[in-house]
C-alpha cells in the first residue's frame, strides 16, 4: 500500500503549482502591479513628453513676455525722443558776424563816439545807438524790465544788437515772435519807455524802428549788424560784466 504524502506537498512526480501574485489594498498600487514593462515604459514616456511640451511652453510664453515688454520699452524710447523734437524750443536763428554793406529801408546812422564816463549821459538818439557810457558793460541776454542806457551801450560798442519794445504794444505772441528772431548771443532784449515805435533794433551807430515782430527787416538788420567789424570794440566779451534787473 502506497503511504499518502505528506501534507503541504504535492503527490511525487507532479510540479509545485505556482503561488497566486499577492494583491495590493491599494488600487493605484494593484493597477501599477498589474502593468506590463511595456506599458510602464510608455507610460515614463508620455509622462516625460507632458514635462517636455510644459517646459517648451513656459519658454514661448516666457519669450513672449519678453517680446512685449522690449517692444514696449523701445516705443517708449521712440516716443521720448520723439516729443523732446516735438516739445523743444526751436533753435535760434544763425546770423553771420559782420556785414556786406547792404541797404536796408529805414535804417538811420548816427555819428556817435565812444569813451569811458561816470554817471548819467543825455544820450541825442532814445533809445542810444552809440556814445559815451559806462566803463562796465550789460550782459548779454533777455531781460523783462528797462535797463541803464549806458550799460548796455557799452555792449553795442562789443559788437551787440540792442533790441528794445514798448511793453504796451508788444507782448504775448508778438513778444514771443520776437524772440524767436534772435540769436543765441551777442543781443539784448528789454522793454524801454518813452518809444516812438512798438519796436526799435539798436547797434553800434545804426537805428532801426518798427511796427511789427514779424518784419521782414529784423533778420535783415541782424545779418548786416549784428557783431560788425566796425564797431569800436569789435569781438569784445558780451557775458562777464553785470546783470540788469529782470534778467531770465
Amino acid at each position: 500500500m502506497t503511504p499518502n504524502p505528506p501534507a503541504g506537498k504535492p503527490p511525487a512526480g507532479k510540479p509545485e503549482a505556482t503561488p497566486p501574485q499577492r494583491a495590493s489594498g491599494n488600487p493605484a498600487t494593484q493597477a501599477k502591479i498589474t502593468l506590463t514593462v511595456k506599458e510602464q515604459r510608455e507610460q515614463a514616456r508620455q509622462k516625460k513628453l507632458a514635462e517636455y511640451q510644459k517646459q517648451l511652453a513656459k519658454r514661448r510664453r516666457g519669450k513672449i513676455v519678453w517680446w512685449v515688454v522690449g517692444s514696449t520699452a523701445a516705443i517708449a524710447v521712440i516716443a521720448v525722443v520723439a516729443a523732446s523734437f516735438l516739445l523743444a524750443p526751436p533753435a535760434a536763428p544763425s546770423y553771420s558776424a559782420g556785414g556786406t554793406g547792404a541797404t536796408i529801408e529805414g535804417v538811420e546812422t548816427f555819428t556817435n563816439t565812444s569813451e569811458h564816463v561816470q554817471g548819467t549821459v543825455d544820450y541825442p538818439q532814445s533809445p542810444p545807438a552809440g556814445g559815451p557810457h559806462n566803463p562796465y558793460w550789460l550782459n548779454c541776454g533777455i531781460y523783462d524790465q528797462p535797463q541803464t542806457p549806458e550799460n548796455a551801450v557799452h555792449s553795442l560798442e562789443h559788437g551787440a544788437i540792442w533790441v528794445t519794445y514798448d511793453a504796451s504794444k508788444v507782448a504775448g505772441d508778438d513778444l514771443s515772435a520776437l524772440k524767436r528772431q534772435l540769436p543765441s548771443s551777442y543781443v539784448i532784449l528789454s522793454p524801454y519807455e518813452g518809444l516812438d515805435s512798438p519796436i526799435v533794433l539798436s547797434g553800434w551807430n545804426h537805428q532801426l524802428k518798427l511796427d511789427s515782430a514779424t518784419d521782414a527787416r529784423i533778420p535783415a538788420f541782424f545779418e548786416e549788424y549784428w557783431r560788425s567789424q566796425t564797431v569800436p570794440e569789435p569781438n569784445a566779451l558780451c557775458t562777464g560784466a553785470i546783470d540788469g534787473p529782470g534778467k531770465q
